[in-house]
């Protein structure tokens, strides 16, 4: 499965830039979003950026995969509220 990672730009590129994310420091293809400057939140997607986030957006893309691994890891008891902030309960 192919899962799009929140990263931060640490070094802008014309075409590709230098991000910062939870699995560390990768190189990103910018060709589809085009430049963007240090601090912006882009969603890398196989090695290129797919889109522009908010540091809201990507704290919470983070908590929901964060939620992933520990489901992943056989924890059954998991707090929605915690690790799936965004999504809305059924009323």
């Amino acid at each position: 499965m192919c899962i799009g990672i929140p990263v931060k730009i640490i070094k802008e590129g014309e075409f590709v830039s230098t991000c910062k994310g939870r699995n560390g420091v990768v190189d990103v293809n910018m060709m589809l979003i085009g430049q963007q400057s240090v601090g912006t939140w882009v969603l890398n997607f196989l090695g290129s950026a797919r889109s522009i986030l908010s540091k809201e957006e990507a704290i919470n893309i983070n908590k929901a995969l964060d939620g992933l691994e520990k489901i992943n890891q056989g924890e059954h008891n998991i707090d929605v509220d915690r690790y799936f902030p965004d999504i809305k309960k059924a009323q």
